[in-house]
């Protein structure tokens, strides 16, 4: 399939991790749905970036950091920690 301007489309799996080649597509995968859950909930709450930093006791640019998409170097187990302490 192409677009209008002659780009090849494929058609992508569910993991976007695994399409772009990474070994932990599974993983990333998880980690990032555990984000998503997370800044939902931030959202919904309308925290600052201070305030869920005080939650989860970590830096604000951390906060910034994970909800941006960089938590490669974070482990789930960790992340679903998080995701626990701001949802109680």
């Amino acid at each position: 399939m192409s677009d209008n301007a002659g780009h090849v489309l494929e058609d992508g799996s569910t993991n976007v991790y695994a399409d772009l080649g990474f070994p932990d597509a599974s993983a990333m995968l998880r980690k990032s749905q555990i984000v998503s859950e997370m800044s939902r909930t931030i959202k919904a709450r309308r925290w600052t970036q201070e305030a869920v930093a005080a939650v989860l006791q970590i830096d604000s640019s951390e906060v910034s950091r994970i909800t941006r998409g960089q938590f490669r170097n974070i482990s789930e187990v960790q992340l679903r920690e998080w995701a626990a302490r701001l949802t109680n």
